[in-house]
């Protein structure tokens, strides 16, 4: 049985045991007898899986230990990058993958560069193509991964966590809170002005679980022949077609997701607050009154990390408010009656990348419904989504999948999973509209 089958076994069997308390906790009881019996069983299941990890993680120390022998099938060049004198290690990514691809193609059986089996920790067991690829050598990985995560608006705002060894995900206490009335704020936590020598009162905070496993994200790549014989021009491509690629989904599934299989989006979690169109307003449009009633929904502290992500679609919508004359009360006079009065400032102005609506950034994305549609405009506070990634990365390659066209297909593997920390919109301290870091339109 392999590392990462066992590892698997062991995360599996961890969640189990959680799971019988997780039930006898929400029912305030201690272990029935099965439970305690079924508890006993897995700690008896971890200590056999445990010891064979060990012995696992122990062979795969010895197979890195003569990683650097000659080998003959390999040529001189290759021997003298991939020696000990050089650390096992790659010189770049397009160097990297060249690698992969040889591994992969029948004509190289038995020649697989040395350097892809200690490019990470559990890269031996996963050294066939067909099992799983070869780990990306952690460098190479995390400057992937930066590309990914800077070239993106939205992945570039989130709360991302990274996820360590053995294990598969995340579980969490949270602040139960949605309310900041007197008694709820921190979901429980109060305090009392209290005069000298009186009695001081207790509270005690209340926490939700949140619990997320790893999905994983999977990105192919197709590379020339020609193109495989540059390592610097194939490490250029790849680099771009990673990126690009894997923003797209992971941004997309940030603000849409269902959260089966993939992370759950913001727009369909329960904190999302939809604000009500206008009374007779026409269709595909959007009014100052409804950008001022979705900014009254953000709540103050979250303000500042707020941002507007749009349709290309709404921008046109967006440049009526700044083509409206207005007076020195703020507002703008139409056939006698007094219209509130929205500031947009056009991309460009005092030296911004980006429009700016109420202050806060406006940035066109590609995964915002189009005009009209819920979802076309969202005020958002990235800060409160929480997402969770394991590194290093997988890859692997095919000369089968385009082989009439000349081509290779790169398999890239991503563990990633994330969630709206908000389980709920926020009822404030006075007032009755309730608040939250996500508001959306309603489909006008």
């Amino acid at each position: 049985m392999s590392i990462k089958v066992l590892r698997q076994k062991r995360a599996d069997l961890v969640k189990e045991a959680q799971g019988v308390f997780d039930v006898a906790t929400a029912e305030n009881r201690g272990l029935t007898e099965a439970e305690a019996a079924r508890d006993d069983a897995i700690s008896a299941e971890l200590t056999d899986i445990d010891a064979q990890i060990v012995r696992a993680e122990r062979q795969m120390e010895r197979q890195r230990s003569i990683g650097g022998a000659i080998d003959a099938n390999v040529d001189t060049d290759q021997r003298d990058r991939g020696g000990r004198g050089s650390e096992q290690r790659f010189a770049t990514l397009g160097e990297q993958m060249m690698a992969v691809a040889r591994a992969g193609n029948p004509d190289y059986r038995g020649s697989a560069d040395p350097r892809l089996i200690m490019s990470g920790p559990t890269g031996l067991s996963e050294g066939i193509a067909a099992d799983g690829g070869f780990l990306v050598q952690n460098d190479f990985n995390n400057e992937l991964l930066q590309n990914t995560y800077e070239s993106g608006e939205i992945a570039s705002r989130v709360r991302r966590i990274g996820i360590g060894p053995n294990s598969n995900g995340i579980n969490m206490n949270g602040v139960d809170e949605t309310s900041r009335a007197n008694g709820s704020r921190w979901g429980g936590i109060l305090s009392y002005w209290t005069g000298e020598a009186q009695l001081k009162t207790a509270s005690q905070p209340k926490f939700r679980r949140i619990k997320m496993e790893l999905d994983k994200l999977t990105g192919l790549c197709y590379a020339t022949d020609e193109l495989l014989q540059d390592s610097t021009a194939l490490e250029s491509w790849l680099r771009q077609a990673f990126a690009d690629e894997f923003v797209f989904r992971i941004e997309d599934a940030i603000m849409n997701g269902n959260g089966s299989g993939m992370p759950l989006g913001f727009l369909n979690g329960g904190s999302t607050i939809t604000v009500n169109k206008e009374a007779s307003q026409v269709a595909a449009t959007i009014v100052a009154e409804n950008i001022l009633k979705m900014w009254a929904r953000m709540p103050a502290r979250s303000r500042k990390n707020a941002v507007w992500l749009v349709n290309q679609d709404v921008e046109p919508q967006l440049y009526q408010f700044n083509i409206k004359i207005k007076n020195v009360a703020g507002t703008e006079n139409v056939g006698g009656i007094a219209t509130p009065q929205v500031i947009f400032t056009p991309p460009g102005a005092n030296g911004n990348q980006y429009a700016t609506l109420m202050g806060r950034p406006v940035i066109p994305v590609e995964y915002a419904a189009t005009l009209g549609t819920a979802g076309d405009i969202v005020l958002a506070d990235l800060s409160q989504y929480l997402a969770i990634d394991k590194g290093p990365m997988q890859s692997a390659s095919s000369i089968h999948v385009r082989f009439i066209y000349d081509e290779t297909c790169f398999r890239f593997v991503y563990r990633f999973n994330g969630q709206p920390i908000w389980a709920a919109p926020m009822t404030p301290f006075k007032g009755t509209a309730t608040q939250s870091p996500f508001i959306a339109l309603q489909t006008r």
